[in-house]
């Protein structure tokens, strides 16, 4: 048994210290899988406290089965989904989608103010409905099979299955455009640096 199967035992047995530790070592692991599916740092911050709290309250019904972690994931994106669902209440799908566009770009440069890393793939996923982000990033991050994320989210299997072929075929066409990009700002700046070393006669 290791050292984090000894603290969920003794959490599940009421032991409240050991139960913190565990919260207080996952906090960065949910916030950096909640900053992937809502390009938002502080709505990201927000869940990932929400979902200690249920952890705190529901801890009796983890049953040790899956890592702790991916138990805390699952708290997670429900709750994500109930914010969502919140949302689209108030927003029509398309002003949804074009505020989490906006959060994409403001994440970016948030990250470049601080230092942080924008990859390529975050970028691409960005520009993926919150649907099919959240299909891919399940699957291909954190392993999910399509029917353990077919049971978390609450939608057929079948559904799940499109949704990571079609977010897969769209990350793979925006990675393949940025790479044809970069391609031609290289093959311009060349063509600028050999059009400054012959002066014009």
């Amino acid at each position: 048994m290791d050292g984090e199967q000894r603290l969920t035992e003794r959490a599940r047995g009421g032991d409240l210290s050991a139960l913190t530790e565990l919260l207080s070592d996952n906090y960065p692991f949910i916030v950096k899988y909640l900053i992937k599916i809502t390009l938002h740092p502080q709505l990201a911050e927000d869940i990932a406290q929400e979902t200690m709290l249920k952890a705190l309250e529901k801890i009796k019904l983890y049953d040790g089965r899956s890592k702790f972690s991916t138990w805390l994931i699952a708290i997670a994106t429900r709750l994500y989904i109930d914010s969502r669902r919140r949302a689209t209440k108030e927003l029509s799908i398309m002003e949804q989608e074009g505020r989490e566009q906006r959060a994409g770009r403001s994440l970016r440069y948030r990250l470049a103010a601080t230092g942080g890393e924008w990859t390529e793939v975050l970028d691409a996923l960005s520009r993926l409905s919150s649907e099919l982000r959240l299909a891919v990033v399940l699957k291909h991050y954190y392993g999910y099979s399509q029917k353990e994320i077919a049971d978390l989210v609450g939608i057929p299997e079948g559904t799940v299955k499109s949704r990571v072929y079609n977010g897969l075929q769209a990350l793979r066409k925006e990675l393949t455009d940025h790479e044809v990009e970069l391609q031609q700002e290289a093959t311009k700046r060349q063509g600028e640096s050999l059009a400054a070393s012959y002066p014009q006669g």
